[in-house]
């Protein structure tokens, strides 16, 4: 409430000054711009995470595909073969594998969307609602 009051009066009682209105709103500015800057780089953390989590499912999705299709393949197929023929168990066996590498895939690319875009709206939609309220109170000023 002292900010309104002494936006309104200067020093020495009567209507600031260009100067003083100018200092204000340097200072002013220089805290937003600081600010913003602060909710951008916060903003940009939190979607590199996102993007770290994805690519590390992506890598740990196709591991488990290629591995899955020498050790388990093996395995299953000849377990498989004791009641079906050798082709039959190797076809299930290898369409399992698929399946549990699709949706690691799947996992990963979800986690890689939330990453993108880059961009961070949340500090843009800040920014914009900044530059509105300014703008105002510009065109408010310059009618009285």
């Amino acid at each position: 409430m002292a900010d309104v009051a002494n936006a309104r009066t200067s020093r020495n009682g009567s209507e600031p000054s260009t100067a003083e209105l100018v200092q204000r709103a340097t200072e002013q500015v220089s805290r937003l711009v600081r600010d913003e800057l602060a909710l951008a780089r916060a903003e940009l953390t939190q979607k590199g995470k996102h993007a770290g989590i994805g690519i590390g499912l992506f890598g740990g999705g196709g591991a488990l595909a290629f591995f899955g299709l020498g050790a388990l393949v093996a395995t299953a197929i000849l377990l498989l073969d004791l009641v079906l023929p050798a082709w039959a168990a190797a076809l299930i066996v290898t369409v399992a594998c698929f399946l549990v590498a699709g949706i690691l895939a799947l996992v990963g690319k979800k986690q890689v969307s939330r990453a993108v875009p880059p961009m961070p709206s949340a500090t843009v939609r800040s920014l914009r609602a900044d530059m509105d309220t300014v703008a105002a109170a510009v065109k408010d000023r310059g009618r009285q």
